[in-house]
């Protein structure tokens, strides 16, 4: 393995083991815990359905090539399947201690057999009238072949026999989405898995055949889009083709329950072309997401307080008065801190008076996840009805939301907004909006630009920093970013922003190199969903051996090694996790334009796709009180008596801090900042 980068995937994996660590973490209520196991499996399940899957692409396709890092795809797979199978059993053992808690609050999650014959009478009649209809078991003869399996669907395999002739047949019963996974007792404090009630009736599905054996099983396909923009005439149709072809994609992992037999497992496993290697195994129940359904109990006594979000403090006076957000930007640039900051009352109502503002004229925006009820989507729509000039840049491509988004752009088209969808080749990841409006003094550029999607969901559980201003550089850039998006121009020379493709690369090089020349007394800080690319992590390693400090907090995959002698004993990597999902992107150069630190906010991560292969913008931060809050943000993240993880040189990441949560909580001592400061 190579000496100087980590692997992305195996790095990834650390990631959703330090998920996991949250379920089992003192200080964090039982169904907050519980929460955190299932999000575990749904990460599970997008890492295979994308990540193993390109990875067996390549074997298919006899790339022997090794990564970055040195291992080549093949031992890439061999070592994945080895941490998935271990990360199964301490999940598996981690659930078992949540739901031992559960039980001493009221809340059971019970077996079939462990039930007493008046729950099983309930049961069986809640089969016969809810259940049974729509069921479809499909038999495996000469007649019937075998069934296509869909993508994360729950299964029960079965083998049943004639009694008469001792004829054996395979049959499988998929377990209806429709139905809720966990079906409650008329207590309403035990659930019972719905395909344990479905195994226990299999007899009534096959009259007269003798079920001689059942499992549960579940099988993971290949989810990634692979679209040819170059050929496609029409982006939408091709990949509302694409998002049908999805469901037949090659199967990549084999889930079953412990139990099954070998002679099942050799059929499902020969049947859906994997090999022994792709299945796991597990003791409890298959797709831990059904954990959610728990999460949802009103329980609230078993659940994090909450912390509503705060209006910033200069729109709140503004409302006061009566005055339009738009006035509060024109006083000077405004920085809001989501979900701290409330993003209804900033971004949303940003867009939203916009869409109804009789002096704007145009609305330019991005949307790259806009999420399935969008409030900011119907803004847009209604401010096309009325006649203001709206264009947005729908990203078809953003992975997992394609549906949700070729919805929107048909939506907003039909509200007569030009829809466009960016750049062949390049995903558009920035997130920007340009509001142009006739003030009384003349026309005047409004932008807002962000670390994260324009998500009303997600906003309230996404960290994030949203930047609103009328700077006339940053509104010329914006403007040429959008010109160059919507329509046909070379690239373009920005004044402000930093821009990927064009020289985001260079110029955050450029701005690593500038700290190298301080030596001892230069200082990065990085705040990071990812860092994976080779040439950042390089310019990186070249500043730590000038020694200069380089301190990354990287919430997810992190390919560099810190504090390996020689090469990197200068730079710490510390992962912060917590109810709310650390997702800003802030970078911090020590040296800026005179004795002020340069800061950085926005949609790019350090990896090869961010740098390379997306439209990405960044954008300086230069008042002295949003530097505050940001440092002060710093601060907190990097303080030592914070629940944190650190990574050390040989890669493993170790839990670091106070024993309990509730002691070093960096996200609760922010919260409680912004409570300070609007209450100042």
């Amino acid at each position: 393995m190579s000496r100087r980068l980590l692997n992305r995937e195996l790095s990834w994996l650390a990631f959703n083991r330090r998920v996991l660590s949250l379920a089992d973490e003192r200080g964090i209520p039982v169904l907050e815990r519980l929460k955190f196991a299932a999000i575990c499996s749904a990460n599970l399940d997008e890492f295979f359905q994308v990540r193993v899957a390109a990875l067996k692409d390549q074997v298919a396709a006899g790339v022997t090539h090794p990564a970055p890092d040195g291992l080549s795809p093949q031992v890439q797979l061999h070592e994945i399947a080895e941490a998935a199978d271990r990360f199964v059993v301490d999940q598996e053992s981690v659930l078992d201690r949540l739901l031992l808690e559960l039980n001493g609050h009221g809340v059971r999650l019970v077996d079939w057999q462990s039930l007493s014959l008046l729950d099983h009478s309930y049961l069986v009649r809640l089969f016969d009238e809810r259940i049974f209809p729509v069921l479809t078991p499909l038999a495996v003869d000469p007649a019937h072949p075998f069934p296509y399996i869909s993508n994360l669907a729950l299964n029960l395999a079965a083998m049943v026999s004639d009694p008469d002739t001792g004829e054996r047949r395979f049959a499988r019963v998929k377990v209806p989405n429709l139905l809720p996974r966990l079906i409650a007792l008329p207590d309403g404090e035990r659930f019972v898995p719905v395909e344990q009630i479905i195994a226990a009736q299999l007899h009534t599905l096959f009259n007269g055949m003798v079920v001689e054996e059942h499992a549960v099983f579940r099988v993971t396909r290949n989810a990634d889009l692979t679209l040819e923009e170059e050929e496609a005439d029409d982006l939408l149709a091709a990949v509302e083709m694409e998002l049908r072809r999805r469901r037949f994609g090659r199967a990549v992992r084999l889930e079953v329950q412990q139990g099954i037999s070998p002679e099942m497992l050799d059929l499902l496993v020969r049947e859906l072309d994997l090999a022994h290697a792709d299945v796991t195994v597990h003791r409890n129940a298959l797709d831990l997401t059904c954990l959610f359904q728990l999460h949802a109990l009103d329980l609230p006594e078993l659940k994090d307080e909450a912390w509503p979000p705060m209006t910033a403090g200069r729109i709140l006076r503004a409302e006061s008065q009566d005055r339009s957000i738009f006035s509060v930007i024109r006083e000077r640039a405004l920085m809001v801190h989501h979900p701290y900051e409330s993003f209804a009352s900033s971004v949303e109502n940003f867009i939203a008076q916009a869409a109804d503002d009789p002096k704007v004229q145009s609305i330019k925006m991005t949307l790259y996840r806009a999420g399935g009820d969008s409030p900011i989507a119907r803004s847009l729509m209604r401010a096309a009805e009325r006649g203001v000039q709206v264009a947005v840049l729908v990203e078809l491509k953003a992975r997992f939301d394609e549906a949700t988004n070729v919805g929107w752009a048909k939506a907003l088209e039909r509200s007569g907004v030009h829809v466009v969808y960016g750049l062949v080749g390049l995903k558009t990841h920035a997130k920007c909006v340009l509001v142009v409006r006739n003030d009384d003094d003349g026309l005047r550029r409004y932008c807002h630009i962000g670390t994260g999607n324009y998500n009303s969901k997600t906003a309230r559980t996404y960290e994030d920093v949203g930047f609103l201003t009328c700077d006339k550089s940053v509104g010329a850039d914006v403007t040429s970013l959008f010109n160059h998006l919507t329509g046909y121009s070379r690239a373009v020379e920005f004044q402000s922003l930093l821009v990927a493709p064009n020289d985001l690369r260079t110029q955050l090089l450029d701005l690593i190199e500038n700290e190298i020349q301080f030596g001892t007394e230069g200082r990065i800080v990085a705040k990071l969903n990812s860092i994976a690319d080779e040439e950042m992590i390089d310019a990186l390693y070249r500043a730590s051996s000038a020694g200069v400090k380089v301190e990354l907090l990287i919430r997810g995959l992190c390919c560099l090694k810190p504090g390996v002698p020689g090469l990197s004993e200068n730079i710490t990597v510390r992962s912060i996790l917590g109810r709310y999902l650390e997702h800003s992107r802030i970078v911090r150069f020590e040296h800026g334009e005179g004795d002020v630190p340069l800061f950085l906010i926005g949609s790019a991560d350090w990896m090869g796709r961010n740098l390379d292969r997306r439209i990405e913008v960044l954008v300086p931060v230069v008042h002295p009180k949003h530097i505050a809050w940001l440092d002060q943000v710093i601060e907190f993240d990097l303080a030592d008596d914070i629940v944190r993880h650190e990574l050390d040189a040989d890669g493993v990441w170790h839990r670091v801090g106070p024993e309990s949560f509730d002691d070093g909580d960096a996200q609760a001592r922010l919260y409680q900042w912004v409570n300070e400061r609007q209450r100042a």
